[in-house]
């Protein structure tokens, strides 16, 4: 355990990379939507997805998690299975630091009716039919789940190289396409709808949750092969 808690705190030396950079990219998102939402003449409600901003720098997360810190782990006899993991806490540490902003960002924004001009970036109410609990996941989540998704790209690159991450690039972004089409062509646009709604918010998190164990899972099967 110790050793996992070092690989923590070698994530954490830059401090940079999984706080203060996530933080004032949400910041600037939410000061920018203000923004654009105080010049839009309606009265009604209105709605951004400007807090999903630091969401894709969490993809950089998971990319520099590797490619910076692996190489000196390996030269400070850290095992495979310690690196993993401790770069696995320190990305939660990280999400859920993240979530507990969006959570609050949620609630101020209900105190003040969407920071006084009826503009809401954190408060989006299919997010938060199931309470703020449930928000706070969905956002945990999605931060987890990029991570990985960059964690895993380059764990492939470390392990075969570019062109191999870029075949299997190519292959996921064919399957998407193929799956598009799939359902535009059988007409299914209204099931997914449908199936999206009953599940809600919190039940779309639950089967991402069970998608982004899959993906630490396979991250580490490559890693344990990958070279410095």
């Amino acid at each position: 355990m110790s050793r996992i808690l070092n690989v923590v705190r070698l994530q954490l030396i830059n401090k940079q990379t999984f706080v203060w950079v996530p933080l004032i990219v949400l910041a600037g998102a939410v000061v920018i939507s203000v923004l654009i939402y105080a010049m839009i003449p309606v009265d009604t409600a209105k709605y951004g997805g400007g807090g999903q901003a630091p969401l894709w720098y969490f993809f950089a997360i998971g990319l520099s998690a590797l490619t910076l810190t692996f190489p000196f782990s390996q030269a400070m006899s850290i095992t495979r299975r310690e690196f993993f993991l401790g770069t696995t806490v320190a990305a939660a540490l990280g999400s859920l630091l993240m979530a507990v902003v969006f959570v609050l960002g949620g609630m101020i924004e209900q105190v003040t009716g969407g920071w006084g001009v009826n503009g809401y970036v954190f408060h989006l109410p299919w997010l938060w039919e199931a309470g703020a609990l449930s928000a706070g996941l969905t956002y945990f989540t999605l931060a987890m789940f990029f991570f990985f998704i960059g964690f895993l790209g380059a764990t492939i690159y470390k392990r075969w190289g570019a062109m191999v991450t870029a075949v299997v690039g190519f292959g996921l972004a064919l399957v998407l396409v193929g799956v598009v089409f799939f359902i535009t062509r059988l007409e299914l646009w209204g099931q997914v709808a449908q199936a999206f709604a009953t599940l809600g918010a919190l039940g779309l998190t639950l089967w991402m949750l069970v998608v982004v164990a899959a993906l630490a899972g396979i991250s580490y099967l490559v890693l344990r092969r990958a070279t410095p």
